[in-house]
């Protein structure tokens, strides 16, 4: 038996990435997924079709996690569809890197909002239907800039350490109904994110950090897997730094 047979996963930002890895992930081990996207939608379809070749249900759903309308109408269309929700991976986010000196207030806002706001908004109506069923995952994504700080993020920083502190909180809150919520905190990883970085030379980053190469997105979702399914069962509230070695 698969890790996630018939289990029923919303991930937002779904469509590139790490979201895009976790979707596939999860499919192979068995999960219908309903992911978010919110530009390419040519390449959300893709996906979509690349999720249903495992044999599982597949819906791309164009959303906007930042707003809470959006979220609410989201979740409400994956039950539906789905019947339930049993995962949610709050993985949408985006930077805004410049110096506090030159940091616009516009520039704070839109980094809140789609990296902090969004996990409060798909959590508050995932957890309905999890509390109801007396169990589920909640995964959101950090980062190590949100444990260790980083010059010229910190609009980033604050978002990403918010959602640390947001994951022990409702892990407490909803641990007796059998619902685990936990953060994974990756530090540079191969994505259309972190390109830039290569471009300044990568050796530089790689004096940083102790296994002296950036991260896989496969990386992440084999710990996202490992936290939306059963082998997990008894981890709430945690914070998993997968940065080779970044946060030691």
């Amino acid at each position: 038996m698969k890790l996630l047979e018939n289990k029923v996963a919303i991930i937002t930002g779904g469509s590139r990435g790490i979201g895009e890895a976790i979707a596939l992930r999860f499919a192979e081990q068995g999960a219908h997924v309903a992911f978010t996207y919110l530009s390419s939608e040519e390449r959300a379809k893709v996906l979509e079709s690349k999720l249903q070749s495992f044999g599982v249900k597949a819906k791309a759903y164009k959303s906007d996690a930042g707003n809470y309308e959006a979220a609410e109408q989201l979740v409400a269309a994956v039950i539906s569809e789905f019947g339930t929700v049993d995962i949610c991976v709050n993985n949408a986010g985006i930077s805004k890197d410049n110096l506090l000196l030159r940091l616009t207030p516009d520039q704070w806002d839109d980094v809140i909002q789609a990296n902090l706001k969004s996990v409060y908004n798909l959590t508050k109506q995932v957890i309905k239907p999890m509390m109801k069923n007396r169990t589920g995952s909640i995964i959101n994504l950090s980062s190590i800039v949100g444990v260790k700080g980083n010059p010229g993020q910190s609009s980033y920083a604050a978002s990403k350490a918010g959602i640390i502190g947001f994951t022990k909180s409702i892990a407490q809150e909803l641990g007796s109904r059998n619902v685990r919520c936990n953060a994974i905190a990756p530090g540079f990883i191969e994505t259309d994110m972190t390109h830039y970085l290569k471009d300044g030379g990568a050796e530089k980053w790689f004096e940083k950090i102790p296994m002296a190469r950036f991260g896989k997105p496969e990386e992440i979702a084999d710990v996202a897997l490992f936290l939306a399914s059963n082998m997990s069962s008894y981890v709430t509230g945690q914070v998993l730094g997968v940065c080779g070695g970044m946060n030691v």
